[in-house]
């Protein structure tokens, strides 16, 4: 059976992106496709509505078919990772009374120092702190649970899961005192007046990935002419948004009411690494805040499904090295190279890499010669060698 309409879910945020650009601007078309784009409300949603069919794609957070494939969530279908959508994207925001009094105590908020800005957390939080994160298979949980590892903050924080649209209520209603989320959200909060922005993500982890294409397994094995179809849509919208000058039209784009329905500035402070930090309008540039292709940005590394896989194994009390063979199965990196070779992808010479080694730009072999990643270390200096992790 051929389909030339794909239903492909979303949470509203500007890491969806590349799926509304691909339907608005004619790239689905271009593929012979038509978008139904339909508006989710969280995560949980996410992964139901594609395990129970009701939607042919989902953009989703990149660790959670990681989490599928180990058993932890409702039994679904097996879930197929095709591409990655965005690398980076979000922000950590504190609570107004935190943020006035690590203003008290001297911290300038520069937004790019994960450890001057845990320190200067670290000197206000008196007892616990709850940090609101969109799902527990997050890289927002990774990217806090990182960040806070080793200090005295680790034996204070609590995790909660808070669905980005409500993080602002979450914060303003004293049900979290911070969050970790993707823009616009963490915006919105400086909007209302009821959080500061204290560091981006990308300050954590260089690239951190942050949301996938997923599709059942059943889906890509039985509709590959679709699957290809729609994965160099959404290739080529990516490429279309990193392109500096198309930014605002993006933001524009993605603010309309059946989209974020948010104010298109407030889009474009995360897509033009602009980012207003509070109220006041204190405003901290950080350039390449978000990406949607530069650097092999899509490309679905198996030495993330890795990663992901063994941290999510050890906090559950499972077999890493069980859990690492049945999370990189499931990143389809034989898909990406099979579809997007046509559409004039340069391709890695390998499907997995030591995470954490590039503090710089680097050249590495690839199917066309040479191309360049961009830098992906961790704030620590920590390194993760997926040849070792299971053993």
């Amino acid at each position: 059976m051929t389909l030339s309409t794909l239903r492909l879910g979303y949470v509203p945020l500007i890491d969806a992106a590349p799926l509304i650009v691909a339907k608005e601007l004619g790239f689905a078309a271009e593929e012979g496709l038509t978008f139904d784009l339909i508006r989710l409300q969280s995560w949980a949603q996410s992964r139901d509505m594609l395990g129970m069919g009701h939607i042919d794609a989902a953009h989703m957070l990149v660790p959670m078919p990681v989490a599928q494939a180990l058993g932890l969530g409702p039994a679904t279908p097996r879930f197929d990772l095709a591409m990655v959508l965005a690398v980076g994207g979000q922000a950590i925001a504190i609570s107004a009374d935190l943020a006035a009094g690590m203003r008290a105590q001297g911290h300038s908020f520069g937004f790019d120092d994960p450890v001057a800005a845990r320190d200067a957390l670290g000197a206000v939080v008196a007892n616990g702190l709850r940090v609101g994160v969109p799902f527990p298979f997050s890289t927002q949980a990774e990217l806090v649970r990182r960040w806070l590892t080793n200090t005295p903050l680790a034996d204070k924080v609590t995790i909660h899961t808070v669905p980005p649209p409500q993080m602002a209520d979450a914060l303003a209603l004293g049900e979290v005192d911070a969050f970790c989320v993707g823009e616009p959200w963490a915006s919105y909060a400086v909007e209302r007046g009821v959080g500061t922005l204290l560091l981006a993500g990308r300050s954590i982890w260089a690239a951190p990935p942050e949301k996938g294409l997923v599709l059942t397994h059943e889906f890509t094995e039985s509709h590959p002419e679709e699957t290809g179809r729609l994965m160099r849509a959404i290739w080529r919208a990516g490429r279309w948004l990193d392109q500096p000058d198309n930014r605002s039209t993006a933001a524009e784009i993605m603010s309309r009411p059946e989209y974020l329905n948010l104010p298109p500035e407030l889009s474009e402070r995360g897509l033009l690494g602009r980012l207003h930090i509070s109220a006041a309008g204190e405003i901290r540039h950080y350039p390449d805040f978000i990406r949607f292709h530069e650097g092999a940005a899509n490309f679905p590394w198996r030495s993330l499904a890795a990663l992901f896989a063994r941290r999510i194994a050890l906090l559950h009390g499972l077999d890493p090295a069980t859990a690492i063979t049945a999370a990189t199965a499931c990143f389809r990196t034989d898909l990406y190279r099979q579809h997007l070779r046509s559409a004039g992808a340069d391709l890695p010479g390998a499907s997995a890499r030591i995470e954490g080694a590039m503090a710089h730009p680097t050249a590495v072999a690839s199917e066309k010669g040479q191309m360049i990643l961009g830098p992906d270390a961790f704030f620590d200096g920590d390194i993760f060698d997926p040849s070792f992790a299971g053993r």
